[in-house]
């Protein structure tokens, strides 16, 4: 009898790790929405573009100017509530939301948070509201230079649904960490309003993303995350406000059809970003640790960056970078994926002629860059998105039914075709 002990305790031992396991895999998150940190700009922004285009690049390749509030709207600075909908790309039972002071060079004292479903008119459901926590705190402090991650929040959430999440600022909020480009409407109202069921029409408001920078989600299908790293094309640059159609919101619609909802989707995108060097946000070198191999359930990278490394050196009169240059970035950022078990997707650089910083010159960078990128063996994967948009009597240049007027930006239907292209089953 003695011999079948050993067998015995390892049948013992599989029974109780297999529920261990089980709800593990539960409590897994993946990112299902995301809006990278940045400096906050200057709060008197020039005079804005069209109401469609608020908070959109006016020259390409240059950061967006900050969003111009409501006019004729008196904008509070300090003691205020914001109010954001973010648009999932994955649900689940549970949620959580990661706050920013990562470009604060003093702690950040945050009032109150609150999440709820969002309404047609991006009011709070009734009974949906959520107070958020951190470690129990309900007013937490983000130290310097540091990202804040809630505790579970239960709150029932499909594929592509919207939620509404609330912050409270008491302090002076120049400072405050933002993603510049949110191509969505931010309201603005003052004190503690995050309780709130809705915000009175006609206050103040803006298009940037403040202080939330991530909602992660688990207790759902969704166990990988695809992040999309990349500069205005894929912050959705020119693409209508409040809409969700960027090419990577297109992406996630498209995977939730066709009934892939083990994926989430996290936009990595910023305005006027580039390879290289440092242009709006830092260079997609220097961010990749933070915005895409820490994001949570991370599985699949998809790169589209390289075009303002080329058009701003044009229009700075200072020299390319070479093929070598930009190739050799992308070799940098595979091999990082790599190490962590990232499968990366190259996607190649859309065609900019008539655009501002456009040169031949530079676009046989462009060019050649975009034949590294299809060459088997580089990426693990390629998106087309060149064939996508290009004009078939001008390849060098978009069509026009894609091009948002500026040569060099998509616009919606333009995306559309972006989002369109994508093979799904390089995601498996």
């Amino acid at each position: 009898m003695r011999s079948f002990r050993p067998y015995l305790s390892l049948a013992a031992l599989t029974l109780v790790l297999q529920p261990l396991a089980a709800a593990a895999q539960s409590k897994a998150w993946t990112r299902s929405w995301q809006a990278v940190p940045m400096e906050r700009p200057g709060l008197r922004p020039p005079p804005p573009p069209p109401p469609a285009q608020v908070g959109q690049p006016t020259a390409p390749g240059q950061p967006a100017p900050p969003p111009q509030p409501q006019q004729g709207v008196p904008v509070p600075t300090s003691d205020v509530t914001y109010r954001m909908v973010a648009h999932l790309s994955a649900g689940g039972s549970t949620l959580r939301l990661r706050l920013s002071n990562e470009t604060g060079t003093e702690p950040r004292q945050i009032g109150a948070v609150h999440v709820g479903l969002a309404g047609p008119n991006g009011e709070v459901v009734a009974g949906s509201d959520r107070v958020v926590t951190f470690d129990g705190d309900a007013s937490p402090v983000i130290p310097a230079g540091a990202p804040a991650v809630s505790d579970p929040v239960a709150l029932k959430t499909g594929p592509l649904a919207n939620v509404v999440v609330s912050i409270y600022v008491p302090g002076d909020t120049i400072s405050l960490s933002v993603h510049a480009l949110g191509v969505a409407t931010t309201q603005i109202a003052p004190g503690d309003q995050t309780a709130a069921a809705s915000f009175p029409p006609g206050g103040p408001t803006n298009t940037m993303r403040l202080v939330l920078t991530g909602i992660d989600v688990s207790g759902g299908p969704a166990t990988a995350t695809i992040v999309t790293l990349g500069d205005s094309i894929t912050d959705g640059a020119q693409s209508t406000r409040d809409t969700n159609n960027r090419w990577p919101d297109i992406l996630a619609a498209r995977l939730a059809k066709a009934g892939k909802t083990g994926f989430a989707v996290a936009n990595a995108g910023i305005s006027g970003n580039r390879l290289l060097n440092t242009g709006s946000g830092p260079a997609a070198l220097a961010r990749f640790d933070r915005d895409v191999l820490a994001v949570p359930g991370v599985r699949y990278v998809v790169i589209l960056e390289g075009i303002n490394d080329i058009g701003s050196a044009t229009r700075a009169k200072t020299p390319l970078p070479t093929v070598a240059d930009i190739t050799g970035a992308y070799r940098q950022m595979i091999d990082r994926a790599h190490d962590r078990g990232v499968t990366v997707i190259g996607a190649t650089v859309i065609p900019y002629k008539g655009a501002g910083y456009y040169s031949p010159e530079g676009d046989a960078v462009r060019i050649a860059v975009n034949a590294w990128i299809r060459t088997p063996g580089n990426f693990d994967g390629v998106i087309d998105f060149e064939k996508a948009v290009a004009d078939p009597a001008d390849p060098l240049r978009m069509a026009k039914a894609y091009d948002s007027g500026d040569a060099l930006h998509p616009g919606d239907a333009g995306y559309r075709a972006m989002g369109d292209s994508i093979d799904l089953d390089l995601f498996r």
